[in-house]
């Protein structure tokens, strides 16, 4: 289970593999506005990679609840300029995160690596068309207009094989593809923490798994935290979320879930086994 990118080949097996969030927005839920400027914006890719970040997403515009959307031409001059001068600065892939062809187009000639796409290639019929013509990775997430549900996981899982089949149609190469459970996204607390239960079955369509649960609103609803306050929470879900096949995780702290990552791979026995653990 290998992820291609033109900057890296990563193990996805072997070890889980961590996607720092990189949002260049005015009102995302938990940091809107902290990496508006691009020279922000550098200082916190740069970091994240110095902190062991994998890889690196960009959105440039939010997705809480509520949000409202933004025009093509704004999310373009939010995310063009910030990827183009990351390039310049990070080794590690960048991946764009929007639901937009035109965007993933640009973003892929201005350096990006991967496309994620919160509605599965289900919102810009061009979108799985732009990932065959680059032949990048894409990440396709769960999602839909309505949290109405006959049995969740097997509706979820149809919903993912849709989006996987528009891929495959369009040409994507099934090594090309990876599935995010889509935590926070059309689905009810109750609904997250059943999917966060049952990662495994979203794991068994046969495809790398990527979980973004970082700082989500189920969190805060144990907890009673606000969102900048919920990175301990996160962790858990990191946690639970390897031992059910998670491969990536999407999150805002890179330090503190790149030693969760580290520690979890070692208990679990994946990958090799640094002998300067051992005492």
């Amino acid at each position: 289970m290998l992820l291609k990118t033109k900057k890296q080949t990563y193990d996805l097996q072997t070890n889980t593999h961590i996607m720092g969030i990189l949002n260049v927005t005015p009102d995302s839920f938990s940091d809107g506005g902290k990496f508006i400027s691009q020279d922000e914006a550098i200082k916190q890719a740069v970091l994240m990679e110095k902190q062991g970040a994998h890889m690196i997403d960009v959105g440039g515009e939010s997705t809480r609840p509520g949000h409202e959307p933004v025009a093509a031409n704004e999310e373009l001059d939010r995310v063009i300029p910030v990827i183009k001068a990351i390039r310049e600065k990070v080794n590690v892939p960048i991946s764009i995160d929007t639901y937009r062809a035109e965007t993933a187009r640009q973003a892929i000639e201005a350096g990006a690596d991967i496309i994620n796409d919160i509605w599965g290639a289900k919102k810009d019929p061009e979108m799985a068309a732009v990932a065959a013509e680059f032949q990048v990775p894409i990440i396709l997430m769960h999602n839909r207009t309505n949290k109405q549900y006959g049995s969740l996981l097997e509706d979820m899982k149809n919903d993912l094989r849709k989006s996987v089949e528009i891929a495959l149609n369009a040409g994507v190469a099934k090594d090309n593809i990876i599935l995010d459970p889509g935590i926070g996204f059309a689905k009810t607390v109750e609904h997250n923490f059943l999917v966060m239960n049952e990662l495994e079955k979203i794991s068994a369509l046969g495809f790398p798994l990527l979980l973004g649960a970082s700082r989500k609103s189920f969190i805060g609803h144990v907890l009673d935290v606000p969102a900048d306050a919920r990175d301990n929470g996160t962790g858990a879900t990191t946690c639970l979320g390897i031992v059910k096949g998670a491969n990536i995780v999407r999150v805002h702290d890179v330090k503190m879930n790149v030693e969760l990552v580290k520690m979890m791979d070692a208990m679990l026995k994946r990958g090799k086994l640094n002998t300067k653990w051992i005492k």
